[in-house]
């Protein structure tokens, strides 16, 4: 083996390791609040208020400021709109009251985290089918290469993951290192989204670019409920 050829699979394995064993931490390192500090709009004094009634999840507080003037797209300090904060929390209402101002669907965070994968992160099919009503892009990828698929795949979020299907997202697509939607619920051990997925045809003889299938993942990651599932497919 050649030692280019080691070290991208040395690569591939860090990455691996690194995001499945902590894909909470990774997303935390996007998802953190941070103060309600608005960019530059014609009001900041507004826009601030606007984002605490976000964080807060105080609708009353958000009409009110919208009413007064309040930028829809105003964002703190990291970068977060209204929508997006909503998003994280799960806020139904809030959350189609921000699109329904003309908030920008595909704004994203300075960790280039959008208001569509933190909704397929938490869960949230309700809000992932507004979201993706509104035009919000199923291929958009945040800091580290990953769409809102991954997350929802990754998380176990099978309803969410049905919403972006159905919205056009591949099931066998590669991203990156190789990793297919069902490698990455492999990985996790969740078993009602890699039953959902081979239900749906994903094929279980993909391999990422260390040459690993979605059963060679879950035998390493010592998944062996979802590992007797693959298993069970071929």
């Amino acid at each position: 083996m050649t030692q280019s050829k080691r070290d991208r699979r040395t690569s591939a394995a860090t990455f691996l390791g690194r995001c499945l064993l902590a894909l909470p931490l990774a997303w935390s390192l996007g998802m953190g609040l941070g103060s309600p500090h608005a960019q530059t709009t014609t009001n900041p004094n507004l826009n601030a208020q606007l984002l605490v009634g976000a964080r807060q999840a105080d609708l009353a507080q958000v009409d009110r400021v919208l009413a007064q003037g309040a930028a829809p797209n105003s964002r703190n300090r990291l970068g977060k709109t209204a929508l997006l904060l909503a998003c994280e929390k799960g806020h139904q209402a809030l959350a189609q009251r921000m699109l329904s101002a003309g908030t920008d669907v595909n704004l994203a965070s300075l960790e280039k985290v959008t208001p569509l994968m933190a909704a397929s992160y938490i869960g949230s099919e309700a809000i992932v089918r507004r979201l993706l009503g509104a035009g919000a892009r199923v291929d958009a990828l945040d800091r580290m290469n990953k769409p809102a698929a991954v997350y929802a795949a990754g998380q176990g979020r099978t309803a969410a993951l049905r919403a972006l299907v159905e919205a056009g997202v591949e099931t066998d697509a590669h991203h990156e290192h190789g990793l297919t939607l069902l490698m990455w619920a492999a990985g996790q051990g969740q078993d009602d989204t890699v039953r959902w997925l081979l239900e749906r045809g994903a094929r279980t003889d993909l391999r990422d670019d260390r040459g690993l299938t979605a059963a060679d993942i879950a035998r390493q990651a010592g998944q062996i409920v979802v590992l007797q599932r693959l298993e069970a497919a071929r």
